[in-house]
């Protein structure tokens, strides 16, 4: 038995009641009233919110690595307690956002997400559980901090602000942290897969690298998507 899981099993309540809670303070503008789950959700403060509350890993992560510099030379083996529960908690979030979209959406809506938050959870939860790999965890958590600006698009959209300067500016700052955050990252991911691939033991690298083979054509087509709505419409 591993203490990150009572970790989880706490991120995953915490997030739970927060949700429950937010839908009866936030309330929606009349456009988003048909979908009220995902508005709450989205608001800034809420469990996906653009003020960082839920998605809770953006700005902890790079701080972990300056208050930890033996995890960048160590990306393995070392798991400081701090950087070890911040895993725990983003499975407990990815969990708790699994069970939100089997509830709230048809699975031919949300199965890409689905599929996005397994691959996660299984990745991240070996890391939990082995005390292994917290530090490539933690790389791969900086991919979040797109998210903010992700998710503020789709606030949004659900607000029929498209046509406002807000809507432009985010646009620009949410694809120049796509490019960054994401994309980059992915790719420094599955490079440092590769020259490691003698270092790492099979199976975990058997894991990591079908991870990155899901995540990262994921990512490129949700580019694709994005370039297509807010550039070359």
């Amino acid at each position: 038995f591993s203490p990150g899981l009572l970790v989880v099993a706490g991120s995953f309540a915490a997030f739970r009641l927060l949700n429950r809670g937010l839908e009866r303070l936030v309330p929606p503008p009349p456009s988003a009233r048909h979908k009220r789950w995902k508005w709450v959700l989205r608001t800034p403060g809420g469990k996906r919110g653009t003020a960082g509350t839920a998605r809770h890993s953006q700005p902890l992560s790079p701080c972990r690595f300056y208050l930890h510099p033996e995890l960048s030379n160590d990306l393995v083996s070392t798991h400081p307690p701090g950087a070890h529960s911040l895993v725990a908690v983003s499975v407990g979030y990815f969990l708790e956002d699994f069970v939100d979209m089997l509830c709230n959406q048809k699975l031919h809506q949300s199965w890409e997400l689905l599929f996005h938050h397994s691959v996660v959870i299984i990745c991240f939860g070996i890391a939990v559980l082995l005390h292994q790999y917290v530090g490539f965890a933690l790389v791969a958590l900086l991919v979040e901090i797109n998210s903010i600006f992700l998710h503020l698009r789709q606030i949004l959209l659900m607000a029929n602000l498209v046509h406002t300067t807000c809507y432009r500016l985010n646009s620009l700052i949410n694809l120049g942290t796509y490019v960054v955050f994401r994309m980059a990252t992915l790719a420094w991911m599955t490079r440092w897969l590769f020259l490691n691939r003698h270092n790492v033991p099979p199976a975990a690298h058997a894991v990591g690298t079908a991870g990155m083979a899901i995540m990262t054509p994921m990512n490129v087509i949700l580019l694709y998507r994005l370039l297509r709505s807010d550039f070359f419409k």
